[in-house]
């Protein structure tokens, strides 16, 4: 028998460093999100028929699938992109106490 995923991760990205700590915080605060991370990164891609290099950071967001709507909703709120990333990454297995804290620390 086979069941969904309980928990997943969020990734988004952003350039301004402003709208991404009003995104973080905003979504810690609300109790979206047990963890957020931010790792710095280059991105290539195609947008306008061109393309493009930026550098922006990457947004990996621990929440439960559940939480997902209200996580995407956060982050188009705040967000300053036309079209931001916003892609949800199931878990499907993971240390039973980290989970567990997720849990804990998201509303639900």
């Amino acid at each position: 028998m086979t069941t969904e995923p309980e928990y997943c991760v969020v990734m988004t990205t952003f350039a301004n460093e402003e709208v991404g700590k009003k995104i973080i915080h905003s979504l810690i605060e609300k109790r979206l999100a047990a963890c957020v991370q931010v790792q710095a990164i280059e991105s290539y891609y195609h947008w306008d028929g061109k393309v493009n290099q930026d550098q922006e950071k990457l947004v990996m967001i621990k929440t439960t699938v559940a939480l997902y709507g209200e996580v995407e909703a956060e982050i188009l709120a705040n967000h300053d992109y036309d079209t931001p990333e916003i892609v949800q990454l199931p878990v499907t297995a993971g240390f039973a106490d980290y989970l567990n804290w997720i849990k804990a620390e998201c509303k639900s």
